[in-house]
């Protein structure tokens, strides 16, 4: 593999080799250079800056790739969850969901009014500073939002390995930014040049976020009948002949500790 430090130009490539005949060397030490080793995916192996090892090149810096997507180097692929957890819709299609009885209301302050003192007594109890964890984690449990299984999909990058070089040059405003890109022999990685010194914030970031897929009815009944169900296995297998019965069962003996049940009760009366 060769070095992130050094690397070779052609003079088609535009970056700062316009006046360079044949073969032009540059360094990635140049501070006006930022250059990536990626994978045929598109995420940062190695990088200037070590904060952004591990994350997405259109996460990073979107006008490149951007750039390489409109050129082919790049294609996106649609990829699909079926197992993933959405936010639960709070919204309420019944139109008489304001016309709820005062008793409703009546309960959901009470139920408020009561996990507000639980938190009270929690946060101005002597069990000690240990506490503040827990009390934390608690918050985080009440503000957590209801999950429920749904699909997802999002985009997936892969590289055209027909590619094995290429350059451009992007408008950014007032100023152009020029990048290069070359395939490392024998490995799915790449090298990405771009110049650092031209500002194109004004392209957007390009993500890998994950949106629900939203069925109509139609397609859902489709997709239900399409799964398929668990059975039950035809014979039943309620024991083993190689089975010691003697090894297993009793859980129905097992009794509460007396010390364990006294010990908290007497750490809290001696922290009193």
């Amino acid at each position: 593999m060769p070095s992130l430090n050094t690397f070779t130009l052609t003079q088609s490539s535009n970056l700062d080799c316009s006046q360079v005949d044949g073969i032009c060397s540059l360094s990635c030490q140049d501070s006006d250079l930022d250059c990536f080793v990626i994978d045929n995916n598109g995420f940062i192996l190695i990088s200037k800056r070590s904060q952004e090892t591990g994350r997405f090149l259109g996460e990073v810096d979107g006008s490149v790739m951007t750039y390489l997507l409109n050129m082919g180097v790049f294609s996106q692929v649609t990829m699909y969850d079926y197992q993933a957890m959405c936010k639960m819709s709070h919204h309420h299609h019944n139109g008489g969901r304001h016309l709820l009885s005062p008793i409703y209301w009546i309960v959901t302050a009470a139920k408020w009014l009561m996990s507000e003192l639980f938190m009270f007594f929690l946060e101005w109890g002597t069990w000690g500073c240990w506490q503040w964890e827990s009390r934390a984690e608690a918050h985080k449990l009440k503000k957590q939002d209801i999950l429920q299984p749904c699909d997802t999909e999002y985009p997936v990058f892969v590289y055209q390995n027909s590619i094995q070089e290429t350059n451009g040059i992007m408008e950014c405003g007032g100023c152009r930014k020029m990048f290069v890109i070359q395939q490392i022999p024998n490995s799915n990685l790449l090298l990405v040049v771009t110049d650092s010194t031209c500002d194109c914030s004004m392209f957007p970031p390009v993500l890998q976020e994950a949106t629900e897929v939203k069925y109509n009815a139609s397609v859902k009944c489709d997709r239900m009948r399409s799964q398929k169900l668990r059975r039950r296995p035809d014979t039943c297998h309620a024991f083993h002949p190689e089975e010691n019965a003697q090894d297993c069962g009793g859980a129905a003996e097992n009794l509460a500790s007396i010390t364990l049940l006294l010990l908290p009760l007497g750490t809290w009366v001696l922290l009193r």
